[in-house]
């Protein structure tokens, strides 16, 4: 599959490689330098074109322009400039070199570096390596790593893929069988079947195994390698398969990362900026765009600043607006997505379970004792709540009151306060309960929590939200409907009041049907915004899980774009906010999740109701797969999350709930 030429940068017409060079000597001249002429003129060159303008400097002034940027220019500025000099052979080799020189190596640059590059690259690379340094790129490699992570590297940079294009079905079918076999068939797992077969096989080839594996395994090989395989030979595996399955997409995600978080990672930013500038950087912006909230101009604009700032635009290109249509290649990724989501099978996690030996006579007594007398022992009270599945609390609870004839909620509520409080009581109500109190809250006083009231009625099952009417009923006497009729207004509350019913369709997806929907939502995207809303709830809100995934991957065929996309476009405020929230909760609820508590974490301040109501309801469900998801959207853990914006007995009771620091 030959891609036309999808760069941002490109030759320059007219050019004239001496008055270059004489343009960049003036800049330079006398006391501080012409910053913005450098970054323009280098910028709006070819990499072949520099590499002349460099030999045209040494011609006309008899010095070394890398030498003379080196010295007028500082910091991340001058390191991306002077980058943008050296040819891309020589700029892979000191990536590498740099990566492995000195103490600790930066495994996730060899990790990027290496999966990324076709097989012409890798020969290039290995050469430039071998001028620059005078070592071998290979010895060098491995005298720094080890064990798996090591020989996938060996092979990576012998850069022997198979470019044939030629394809054998039973082949296919075999190294399907063999994957699964070296992996999820057995216990402990034959990484050397991995490293032969991904190693080695077409990129065409790979990408048809991977759909025969997923038929077979009911999961997908990401999927498969991340419980299989561990540390750096993992990360270098999940890469590779990324690669395989599209390198403007991988790079994508290596570009968010780079810059989401606590500081940006500059050398990961300059170095994909550079690499990929003249080679897929219009399909990496496409992909951007598709996987997240903003165009990669933004965040590059909001993340960085002056004139290393403006360099980075310049390689970037424009500014997509999200209006506009998927280039080929997106709308075959974003098809893709869908139907990875469908086809994967994902099993659910907690992070807790019921505790063996359960006694709750004795429990209860523990729990009075550490609140009689004077001052609380908050530690046993933790160790206890934590540690009981919720049905086991409620045992507790009765006999609390069964051996003591004292109200445990009351009695917690007095000896406990804030947060700590509020978690703990969390913990101790049943999930329905919970959920009552937790719509309750979202709509007393002055605001409204719109956010709250959207993720708990998207997200429960429609025997969770029966319940929750029903204990909600109890509480406080009236209905959960009236309420939020009496709170919200317009299509947000219908859209509100239509997921209360929890009578949303269960099954699999109706091919034909999903087709007729994808075509109706396509044709309501032409219709004025108040029938365009309805005709979008009367689908997202009454259709199954699995049949709105057939639906929002058939919308793509059938619009070219994105159902995200298009909601974010065509609609504003809590209407939106809903919509976009059925449609992450289809695409993968656990990531849904995961981006909520990183919300309600980032930032200043904490948003501590979001943050308890996600940890407490999700915990016996599938806490542990939103970590995951945290984990791999974020590049820090949730655990780390926590443990940097709470404190107290609080952090402590969370840190527990959350389970392990992934």
């Amino acid at each position: 599959m030959v891609m036309g030429f999808r760069g941002t940068i490109t030759d320059a017409p007219d050019f004239n490689a001496s008055a270059d060079a004489e343009a960049l000597y003036n800049a330079m001249k006398g006391i501080g330098s012409d910053k913005e002429a450098i970054l323009d003129l280098v910028t709006s060159r070819s990499n072949a074109q520099r590499q002349e303008i460099i030999t045209a400097y040494k011609s006309s002034f008899g010095k070394d322009l890398i030498d003379d940027l080196k010295y007028e220019l500082t910091g991340k500025f001058e390191r991306l400039i002077v980058s943008l000099m050296r040819t891309p052979a020589y700029h892979d080799a000191k990536e590498i070199h740099d990566a492995i020189k000195g103490a600790g190596t930066n495994e996730r640059c060899l990790i990027e570096v290496l999966a990324s590059r076709n097989n012409q690259q890798t020969h290039e690379m290995v050469a430039a390596y071998k001028d620059a340094y005078g070592s071998d790129i290979e010895e060098d490699v491995v005298g720094d790593t080890s064990g798996h992570f090591k020989k996938m590297l060996v092979v990576l940079l012998q850069g022997t893929r198979d470019e044939s294009g030629v394809v054998d079905a039973d082949l296919v079918e075999q190294d399907a069988q063999d994957l699964f076999a070296a992996g999820e068939e057995q216990w402990g797992t034959d990484e050397a079947k991995f490293i032969m077969i991904l190693g080695s096989r077409s990129v065409t080839h790979l990408r048809m195994v991977f759909d025969a594996y997923e038929k077979i395994a009911e999961k997908s090989i990401e999927d498969s390698i991340k419980s299989e395989l561990s540390g750096d030979f993992e990360r270098l595996m999940l890469a590779v398969v990324q690669c395989i399955r599209s390198v403007p997409m991988f790079f994508a995600k290596r570009l968010y990362k780079s810059m989401k978080g606590l500081g940006t990672a500059d050398n990961t930013l300059i170095r994909i900026m550079i690499s990929r500038s003249e080679i897929d950087m219009l399909d990496i912006r496409e992909c951007f765009r598709l996987r997240y909230e903003k165009s990669l101009y933004n965040m590059i604009k909001d993340d960085t600043s002056g004139d290393y700032k403006r360099t980075l635009l310049n390689l970037c290109g424009g500014d997509d607006d999200l209006a506009g249509e998927f280039f080929p290649e997106a709308a075959q990724i974003a098809y893709k997505m869908w139907e990875l989501s469908a086809m994967t099978k994902v099993q659910l996690r907690p992070t807790i379970r019921p505790a063996s030996n359960f006694d709750p006579a004795a429990d209860a007594q523990a729990l009075r004792k550490a609140m009689k007398g004077f001052g609380t022992d908050e530690d046993a009270i933790i160790e206890i709540v934590t540690k009981r599945s919720n049905a086991q609390r409620q045992e507790i609870r009765q006999s609390f009151k069964s051996l003591l004839g004292r109200d445990l909620m009351k009695d917690l509520k007095s000896e406990l306060s804030k947060n700590l409080e509020r978690l703990i009581i969390g913990l101790m109500l049943t999930p329905a309960e919970f959920d009552a109190k937790m719509m309750q809250k979202a709509m007393e006083g002055a605001g409204t929590d719109e956010h709250a009231l959207i993720e708990i009625l998207v997200t429960r099952s429609n025997e969770e939200i029966l319940a929750m009417n029903a204990a909600y009923q109890d509480a406080y006497k009236k209905s959960l409907e009236d309420a939020i009729q009496s709170d919200t207004s317009g299509h947000f509350c219908r859209i509100l009041v239509s997921l209360v019913q929890g009578a949303r369709e269960e099954g699999p997806a109706d091919v034909e049907r999903a087709n007729a929907d994808a075509q109706e939502l396509a044709d309501a995207c032409n219709a004025d915004s108040d029938d365009m809303e309805m005709k979008f709830m009367s689908i997202l809100c009454t259709r199954s899980f699995p049949h709105l995934r057939r639906v929002f991957q058939e919308f793509v065929r059938c619009t070219n774009k994105d159902i995200e996309q298009i909601i974010k476009k065509e609609m504003s405020g809590d209407v939106k906010n809903s919509f976009y929230a059925i449609v992450r909760s289809v695409k993968n609820q656990p990531s849904y999740f995961a981006d909520r508590l990183y919300k309600a974490m980032k930032g200043l301040g904490t948003d501590d109701r979001a943050l308890i109501r996600i940890m407490v309801s999700r915990s016996e469900i599938d806490l542990f797969n939103i970590r995951k998801e945290f984990k791999e959207t974020h590049d820090a853990s949730l655990h780390e999350f926590i443990q940097g914006d709470t404190s107290g007995d609080y952090r402590k009771t969370l840190l527990e709930i959350c389970g392990g620091e992934d």
